[in-house]
């Protein structure tokens, strides 16, 4: 799909790594790996949306587009929809978020999540997701899980072990439910009239309960549309041992 736009919400401030959007990954900040990878998904368009000025620098000096958000916002969709109204976007413009600690995505997963939502129109978000075959990850609460109904809608999102099997499965030894079992990639396309009227509404108590965003959208009637993928980016930048796991996967430039 040509024509969407891709945002990159790039905050600073990080409690479990501090700066971790400007951290070293082969002379280039983890950010400029994510940008490029979004240059080479087909949009036409990416922004890095921030509240910080030294993560404005250093965007101008490796080219991108950045443009500096207000730092009272509480995620990054809420940064998203400053743009896209500063910007005048259309209400049915394509606008993904892909997240400024994200250097593995694969462009090819951004593509695939603006097609997703592109071609449904009764979907107001789209997402991906991917089976899940390890039991460890399936029992992670930092591995979040989603279950969809049968035209790809999501139902729910959860830190959860789900779907539970009920028979032959108990706390002391669960079975994990082979080909029922997703991870959620976090990854969103956007209507921008759907991240309006989403940034206007109020938390919902499952998303507080969770720390799942996506909750709210369900919780209020929003129709998410999950695609599945085979070929799922490895984990994002989150802590030290997550950094140094991206340097090692990356490779340097020669």
């Amino acid at each position: 799909m040509k024509g969407f736009k891709v945002v990159i919400p790039a905050r600073l401030g990080s409690t479990r790594l501090p700066n971790k959007v400007l951290r070293d990954v082969h002379g280039k900040p983890v950010l400029r790996h994510v940008w490029e990878a979004a240059r080479k998904s087909g949009a036409g368009e990416v922004i890095v949306a921030t509240d910080s000025e030294q993560v404005l620098e250093a965007c101008r000096v490796f080219g991108a587009d950045a443009r500096l958000t207000a730092a009272t916002h509480n995620s990054g969709t809420d940064r998203i929809n400053e743009i896209a109204r500063a910007a005048g976007w259309a209400a049915d413009t394509v606008v993904v978020n892909l997240q400024g600690d994200e250097p593995l995505m694969p462009p090819e997963l951004v593509s695939q999540a603006a097609q997703l939502l592109a071609d449904d129109s009764e979907a107001h978000i789209a997402s991906l997701c991917h089976p899940l075959h390890a039991q460890e990850e399936w029992l992670n609460p930092n591995v979040v899980k989603v279950v969809m109904d049968r035209r790809g809608y999501a139902l729910y999102f959860s830190r959860a072990p789900i779907p539970w099997k009920r028979d032959g499965s108990t706390r002391e030894q669960p079975r994990m439910p082979e080909g029922l079992a997703y991870r959620h990639v976090g990854l969103y396309a956007y209507r921008v009239a759907a991240l309006a009227e989403f940034s206007q509404l109020p938390a919902a108590p499952l998303e507080d309960c969770e720390a799942l965003e996506q909750l709210r959208a369900l919780t209020h009637g929003f129709r998410i549309r999950m695609g599945i993928t085979h070929n799922p980016p490895p984990r994002g930048v989150d802590t030290e041992e997550d950094l140094q796991a991206v340097i090692a996967l990356l490779k340097p430039p020669r």
